[in-house]
């Protein structure tokens, strides 16, 4: 079972003429950098709310600021993708994210296949948190096309 990907896609009308290569790549690299910046600030805001134990259905606390400083986007080579996401830092043993996102039950084993922790009677040991950058996402979507549209629109001229 492969995991689920948080992505979002674009399409402007009247821009299925062009080639990439009638865009100036600098002028989307720069756009692209712009909306990797707004996400990244929004992410960190959810991570940063609650300063103390986080709740099972909201966003994860913010107890070392570990998570909150990971979270950083990275322009594709081409600069048509821009990917924001919390990385592992050497501060972390293991990648911490997927334990908030999926959830860790007491008492589980992981299985030969990798499949799904069972329940066993024990509950959580960390519940799973909710998705704090979709929401990110989501909360700047406005803002995201505004920049991308003005972005390509000036890397034509």
């Amino acid at each position: 079972m492969t995991e689920p990907r948080l992505s979002a896609y674009l399409h402007f009308e009247g821009a299925d003429s062009f080639l990439r290569l009638d865009f100036d790549k600098r002028e989307i690299r720069k756009g692209f950098n712009k909306v990797g910046r707004l996400v990244q600030k929004e992410a960190r805001k959810l991570t940063g709310k609650a300063k103390t134990r986080s709740s099972e259905d909201g966003y994860p606390a913010q107890r070392t600021g570990q998570l909150t400083k990971s979270i950083k986007p990275r322009v594709s080579k081409s600069g048509f993708l821009v990917r924001i996401m919390p990385d592992k830092t050497a501060g972390m043993k293991a990648y911490y994210p997927a334990y908030l996102h999926y959830g860790v039950r007491n008492g589980a084993t992981r299985t030969r296949g990798h499949r799904r922790q069972e329940d066993r009677g024990r509950g959580w040991r960390i519940a799973p948190r909710k998705n704090f950058m979709e929401d990110a996402l989501q909360k700047s979507n406005d803002r995201i096309v505004a920049i991308l549209q003005s972005a390509f629109a000036s890397s034509l001229n």
